[in-house]
């Protein structure tokens, strides 16, 4: 011990012996690893065979559920639940009494301002068809005047004929904001009623008022009321799905394609639909230009509801008994696709024409034949160093060993 730690105190006396010890310690070890260390590679080659089969083409698109099977019955007035005269599980028809609620001060005021609201909507749509009436009147006596002297008019009467005809376009104009006013106040009147009715038909679910239960108003943050829920309704209509195509897959979406459809929120369950309307002219939005599409599910769930995120594959082309390989063996050479062949051991570049593609598979129209084995992914591995992919995984089949 006594020796080693001399012979440490010599080296440390001079720089130069320092250097020189570091220096053949280094070799040393380079040494080692290229005496004792693995130097053989092996190049792992994973393959495929050419066959026949059925290859499905998709668009993918992302959106939300816009109208479900489910309607939600709600009231925004308070109070004590009078009486309920339906069950969980009744069948239903719209307009059909559910419940009475006696109404508390608040709940009678509001009730109050919904029916005077409205009063005023349906006098207001009342005068607005008034007005049209007594404007298409003076237009017809301005048709009659200028009847088979359209080369002489005067300036006049043109004057009061485009006068006219604006003033029978604003009345035309405030009936239909009349009546959008009067459905509006329509609806409130409803919310704020005491008589709470079914909305739609269908089957009643999730009644959540009992006789004696007190009713309050809810409001939001901005302090204006809310509705409650008090039931739901399940009707027999289908929930519908609007997503947004891109503008390179919507040329190949079509009215009456089929499509798959899962949700974020219901796991492990796909729908069945299909397209039943797309929109061609779409819309921009920073500088990305996409085509509103709607799709109507086959089947109705009680787990559906309106807002969910859904995500959508639109079966866009289906062909069978065609040649298929992994889309993992094909490559890109200039403008040509080309493949890896192995025949009789040794590997061949072959340039392939291509038809559909899916997630997975190639479709190949001519350079292949059934039975053809293709190279999907190749790797090169060495002992003690990480594995390097030359090919794009994803391939399926065998896996052959080469050393080198």
């Amino acid at each position: 011990m006594n020796k080693i730690k001399a012979i440490f105190s010599w080296f440390l006396k001079d720089k130069k012996r320092i250097v020189i010890a570091v220096i053949i310690i280094g070799v040393l070890i380079f040494g080692y690893g290229e005496i004792f260390g693995n130097k053989s590679n092996q190049t792992q080659i994973q393959t495929a065979k050419a066959e026949k089969g059925t290859i499905v083409s998709t668009v993918s698109a992302s959106g939300s559920v816009i109208s479900s099977n489910i309607t939600s019955v709600t009231t925004q007035t308070s109070g004590l639940v009078k009486k309920v005269y339906v069950k969980e599980g009744d069948n239903v028809a719209v307009g059909q009494k559910l419940a009475e609620i006696e109404l508390d001060l608040d709940g009678a005021q509001q009730n109050a301002s919904a029916y005077s609201n409205y009063v005023s909507a349906v006098n207001s749509l009342n005068s607005a068809n008034n007005n049209l009436r007594s404007a298409q009147a003076s237009l017809d006596v301005v048709y009659d005047e200028i009847k088979g002297h359209d080369n002489d008019e005067s300036l006049t009467i043109k004057e009061t004929r485009t006068k006219t005809e604006v003033a029978k376009d604003n009345a035309y104009n405030s009936i239909i904001n009349t009546k959008a006013n009067l459905t509006s106040s329509s609806y409130n009147l409803r919310l704020n009623s005491p008589v709470i009715t079914a909305p739609t038909s269908g089957k009643l679910i999730s009644l959540t008022i009992a006789e004696g239960m007190s009713l309050s108003a809810l409001t939001s943050s901005s302090g204006t009321r809310t509705g409650q829920r008090v039931a739901s309704i399940v009707t027999e209509g289908k929930s519908l799905i609007s997503v947004n195509i891109s503008e390179i897959d919507v040329p190949n979406v079509e009215i009456g394609q089929k499509a798959t459809v899962t949700f974020d929120s219901i796991t492990d369950k796909t729908f069945s639909g299909q397209v039943v309307t797309i929109d061609r002219v779409g819309s921009t939005i920073s500088n990305v230009t996409s085509y509103p599409a709607i799709i109507a599910l086959d089947t109705n769930s009680d787990q559906i509801l309106t807002n969910m995120a859904v995500t959508v594959n639109i079966i866009t082309q289906i062909k069978n008994d065609v040649l298929l390989i992994p889309t993992s063996a094909v490559q890109l050479q200039g403008t040509e696709s080309s493949v890896r062949v192995i025949k009789n051991g040794v590997q061949e570049n072959v340039i392939v024409q291509t038809g559909l593609t899916s997630d997975s598979q190639t479709e190949i129209t001519s350079g292949l034949f059934e039975g053809d084995e293709v190279i999907t992914s190749t790797t090169t591995s060495t002992s003690g160093t990480q594995t390097r992919s030359v090919f794009s995984t994803g391939g399926f089949g065998g896996a052959r060993f080469i050393g080198r």
